[in-house]
Parts: C-alpha cells; structure tokens; sequence
C-alpha cells in the first residue's frame, strides 16, 4: 500500500464516524496519482492555476454519472477561467477510461485504488445507506487556488448542481 507522507496509518481505516475536512487556508495535499489515460497527474504541476478537485465513490453509478456530465456540461466555463478540473475515486485507470469514454468527458479522472489522494483530503469516512454502515468516499469538492491552497470546500455535494454552484461561487467572487 503507498501512503502519502502527511498521512499516518491507524488501522484498517484512516478514521471511524464524522471527521471534519480540510479547512479553508491550508495547503492543499499534493499527489501523483494515474489518470484514465494512464498518465500522471500531480496537483503540483498546476500551481499558477486554480484546480477543482472533486472526490466521488465510483464509475457509472447514477449520481456519478450526473455529476461528471454536470462538470463536462460546464467544462467551456471552467476552461474560459483556466481551471482545471480533476475527479479522483478508488476506480482503475481503465474503469476511468471507460467511463470517459462512453459519457464523452473531456477533463482528466484520476485512478486512486490505493485512497492517496482520498485518505489525504480526508474523505475516506464511515457511510450508513439503507441502515448498513461502512467506509467509503463521501462526495466531496474543493476548489484550490494558484497557490495550492484550499479555497473552498463543498461537503455532502448534490451530484447535479455542484458544478454549477462552483462557477456561481466564482462569478460572485470575480465581481467582489
């Protein structure tokens, strides 16, 4: 198993129950993690640039599928503002391919099998669905600056406007 260097191992799982996410103002945690194309992709090779990070549990899945076609759909305004888009979940490079490939995505997803990035921008937690509990991702985005530092954060996102309030969050913040 690969650990990332700010991670520290506490057992089966980095964390059990509600954890709070990476707050507003701290660095954001670099990686280098595959993408669908089998290349690597490190957070700090878009330093000078604002990256959207968007964390989501897996491939093909219902609300997946919503939220990565809500980011493609958007995908002309985030490059007009040169930000980056990067979904990162456990899946393989080549369920990423497969993915990209079939809903038409243009922005990068990134392979993170072994929770790198995931365990990192802590979003690896306890999930309760139809009264069964287990760990995985829970849903999460952040928005991180030219200066590799976290923005914003949007925890628990729904799948089908997250993208949007991302680009409402950064027209508000344009006019300011």
């Amino acid at each position: 198993m690969v650990y990332h260097k700010n991670l520290h191992y506490l057992g089966e799982f980095i964390y059990k129950g509600e954890k709070d996410m990476l707050a507003v103002g701290t660095k954001a945690p670099d990686f280098t993690l595959l993408d669908q194309d089998g290349n690597e992709v490190s957070l700090s090779n878009f330093k000078g640039q604002k990256v959207i990070i968007y964390f989501y549990p897996k491939d093909s899945t219902p609300g997946c599928t919503r939220q990565a076609c809500a980011f493609q759909a958007a995908i002309s305004q985030y490059d007009e503002k040169a930000i980056k888009v990067i979904g990162i979940s456990k899946d393989s490079v080549k369920s990423h391919k497969n993915f990209a490939t079939k809903q038409g995505l243009t922005f990068t997803l990134v392979s993170d099998p072994d929770r790198v990035a995931i365990e990192a921008y802590d979003v690896w937690q306890e999930k309760k669905l139809y009264g069964k509990v287990s760990m995985g991702v829970v849903r999460t985005t952040y928005l991180i600056d030219e200066n590799g530092m976290i923005e914003k954060v949007y925890e628990k996102v729904k799948p089908d406007v997250n993208a949007s309030e991302i680009l409402e969050y950064l027209n508000e913040s344009k006019s300011e």
